[in-house]
């Protein structure tokens, strides 16, 4: 089956089952999970009831898109996200995007949980994404037919809308919150990288590194949907320190974040311009 089809079919049987026309789209990563328990008058569908969707999540991840009200705002929030480490291909982890695209988000909200390389980095520390360096391999856009979706070869000049972001700062220091911002590098995985990788990838302007939000972003701006990234940083990983790794430390400390960050969004998604 043509993917066009595979969306236009995931569309209907959203369609079926919520009445809710949203206006913001939100992947709730590591970190951000608890907004879903914020959106009000939620209606839920789960990926299973939804033709094509991927079954298997990540590690604290559920399965469900939860539609509601969060400030005033329509929104759509993905409870669970697909990654290329799970084996998924570059529709399957992107076919969430294109229905909300088609369900009529303006702006996407995505966040994630990734690794700090720099001095000023702390574990539980907000960072906001200003840009991002794509080196997972592939591209969502690649061999699909421009006939039925049009132009391949969409601008990233900004793929971080800065007027978001300017307000995001702002709400951030409203909150007392210390962010951070900059480029968020996106890898495969699901290993971590060397001490020699993060070296690396410091001296390519890469900031935070992590193992999502770049495909799904570049389909949103394909499709003409500001975007704004926001993700806490759970471990430290600046080469000269570099410790080693405990999984469940990095859940504990995005956890431990997540009431700021929830905070943060809540109030972005309130105060931004549609």
């Amino acid at each position: 089956m043509e993917f066009n089809q595979q969306i236009d079919e995931a569309v209907h049987a959203v369609k079926e089952q919520c009445d809710i026309m949203p206006e913001v789209g939100i992947i709730l990563g590591t970190g951000l999970d608890a907004l879903a328990g914020e959106i009000e008058d939620a209606q839920h569908v789960a990926y299973a009831d939804i033709p094509h969707f991927p079954s298997t999540m990540a590690i604290t991840h559920k399965a469900e898109f939860v539609f509601g009200q969060i400030n005033g705002k329509a929104v759509c929030a993905m409870a669970g996200r697909f990654h290329k480490y799970q084996g998924y291909g570059m529709r399957e982890i992107t076919l969430p995007v294109w229905v909300m695209a088609k369900l009529g988000i303006k702006v996407l909200v995505v966040s994630n949980a990734c690794g700090g390389m720099r001095e000023d980095h702390g574990s539980g520390d907000v960072f906001f994404i200003s840009d991002h360096i794509n080196l997972i391999g592939d591209n969502p856009l690649r061999g699909l037919d421009p006939e039925v979706f049009g132009n391949p070869f969409v601008d990233m000049l900004d793929p971080y809308d800065p007027e978001i972001l300017a307000l995001a700062e702002k709400i951030a220091d409203d909150e007392g919150v210390d962010a951070k911002k900059g480029v968020y590098a996106a890898l495969e995985g699901p290993s971590l990288e060397t001490r020699a990788e993060y070296a690396w990838l410091r001296t390519i302007g890469a900031d935070v590194v992590g193992m999502s939000t770049v495909p799904e972003v570049i389909v949103a701006r394909h499709q003409h949907i500001k975007c704004f990234g926001v993700a806490v940083i759970t471990d430290c990983c600046v080469p000269e320190t570099l410790e080693p790794v405990d999984i469940d430390k990095i859940i504990r400390n995005a956890s431990e974040a997540e009431p700021k960050l929830t905070r943060i969004v809540k109030r972005v998604i309130g105060e931004m311009p549609l």
